[in-house]
């Protein structure tokens, strides 16, 4: 099997949260073998499995492919991560009547 060498941070965010591969792999109703070839670019890391992954490494699915978790602000991620959803619209609502202050708009 070839390298589809699609960069992504399955693993990073995985090691993050603590979880082996196994406790990943049973949190998605997977394999360890199917995890590793997924975070080693072996296999597609598709919209499905992003989906899938997402809630349990609490982080949007997104953030699978574009950030791995040592770039960012944590605190940030543990807060967001914390918010119900029916409740982020509020949050996101707040932060941006913040950042208008701030700035002057």
């Amino acid at each position: 099997m070839t390298k589809t060498n699609v960069q992504n941070n399955l693993r990073a965010w995985r090691e993050f949260r603590n979880l082996t591969q196994e406790e990943l792999a049973e949190l998605v109703g997977t394999t360890a073998a199917v995890i590793s070839l997924l975070e080693n670019g072996q296999r597609g890391l598709s919209a499905t499995w992003l989906q899938r992954f997402a809630p349990h490494l609490q982080v949007s699915p997104g953030f699978l492919l574009d950030h791995a978790p040592g770039d960012l602000t944590t605190d940030m991620l543990e807060i967001w991560a914390s918010v119900p959803e029916a409740d982020q619209g509020k949050v996101i609502a707040t932060l941006k009547q913040y950042s208008a202050r701030q700035t002057g708009s």
